[in-house]
């Protein structure tokens, strides 16, 4: 089998979105299915591979509201490198700039297609702005668009059963789940450290450490953290990560024990997870919350937004509690809980772990090979129909 992956972010981005794309490659490299990857490039230096897999990149200008992503299109090299590669089946990573012409070449080339949903880009333009002025009203238009688009594929994935519902209400048909995991042995408890804890803490590690790891962006509602910090004295926060809003929230949190690290990597990410006590994630804006698994492999109890999958994962009172989008005192109260009870963290940190035990990659991943298949023979079949009538 042959697999074309087109994405809108790919590395040297670390975001959820490319983490996934880099299991699923993994994955599929490990069942000896060829790969090759359709992405923007990010960098100063074009990425050319990705274990074993070739990538193609198309360079273009920043989006102005979204500056981590490219305003991109498809070239004749990429028409050409898919006519070289002739792939069995297309994997359109939420087709936006380069996935939407993308999409028309692989059409028009009969190769099946598959779109999994990865950014709510219509709850997101509330959240944006160009200048001065809202970007709300383009919510209807991408909803439009993105409901045409989904529905021009063969399959479409959802990341979560609430984003499943929305699908649905949408008017998207044919939705499937395609749930995330987790590799819990990069992120796992033993990768506790005490120099990393000090950097957490701001040399405080007899303190109790909360810890956030994602984009620092305005949807995040990371300020909603604020009141927290002004009433929990002996806590400390991480914010780990980077994006629009860091300068605003450096602002947002003088005067408080707020620790800002930048984006961190391979084990000092899985250090950082490991070496804090709760995972604390107040976001209005989630497609799924990839973070929140991987905080709950590290052993740690999680207060959350009810947003995305998040109720799927997390159970009330065992491995965390949950609180209403934009809920303050909701948050507090959760954290509060918590933080009583320091054998109770304790024992939720173990409840957090043994649940994200059970969602290994692995399983997930091979039910996407599962579609892959059932849209090529379906595809199949359609065109041997045709030809007989």
């Amino acid at each position: 089998m042959r697999v074309v992956i087109f994405s809108e972010t790919f590395l040297p981005a670390m975001d959820g979105i490319v983490r996934v794309m880099c299991l699923l490659l993994d994955h599929l490299h490990q069942h000896g299915i060829e790969t090759l990857v359709i992405a923007p490039q990010l960098g100063d230096e074009p990425v050319t591979e990705y274990n074993s897999s070739k990538v193609v990149t198309v360079a273009g200008p920043p989006i102005p509201w979204y500056p981590e992503r490219r305003m991109t299109l498809p070239s004749p090299t990429v028409y050409r490198a898919l006519k070289e590669f002739q792939p069995d089946v297309a994997h359109f990573f939420h087709p936006v700039t380069i996935g939407l012409p993308g999409l028309l070449m692989v059409k028009q080339l009969g190769i099946p297609t598959l779109i999994s949903f990865h950014l709510d880009f219509a709850q997101m333009a509330t959240h944006f702005k160009y200048g001065f002025i809202s970007l709300s009203f383009l919510k209807s238009g991408i909803n439009l668009l993105t409901r045409f688009v989904f529905n021009s594929a063969d399959y479409t994935l959802a990341p979560s059963r609430a984003m499943q519902c929305q699908m649905h209400k949408l008017g998207i048909q044919n939705v499937g789940l395609w749930k995330r995991g987790v590799d819990a042995e990069r992120f796992h408890p033993r990768y506790r450290d005490a120099a990393m804890r000090q950097r957490l803490s701001d040399g405080h590690p007899d303190d109790i450490v909360l810890l956030y790891v994602g984009r620092l962006s305005q949807e995040k509602y990371l300020q909603d953290i604020r009141p927290v910090m002004d009433s929990m004295p002996n806590v400390r926060l991480a914010l780990v990560g980077d994006g629009p809003y860091r300068q605003d929230l450096e602002r947002i949190f003088t005067g408080t024990n707020t620790v800002f690290t930048g984006y961190l990597r391979d084990e000092a990410l899985s250090q950082a997870y490991a070496s804090a006590d709760i995972f604390v994630f107040p976001s209005s804006l989630e497609t799924f919350g990839l973070v929140v698994v991987e905080a709950m492999a590290a052993g740690l109890p999680v207060v959350a937004s009810r947003v995305g999958g998040i109720p799927d994962v997390l159970e009330e009172g065992a491995t965390g509690y949950t609180f209403a989008i934009g809920d303050k005192d909701g948050l507090l109260d959760g954290l509060r809980r918590i933080v009583a009870n320091r054998e109770t963290m304790q024992q939720m940190g173990r409840n957090a772990r043994a649940f994200a035990e059970t969602q290994t990659w692995g399983h997930m991943m091979d039910e996407v090979i599962v579609h892959y298949e059932r849209i090529i023979h379906h595809k199949f079949y359609e065109l041997s129909n045709s030809r007989t009538t």
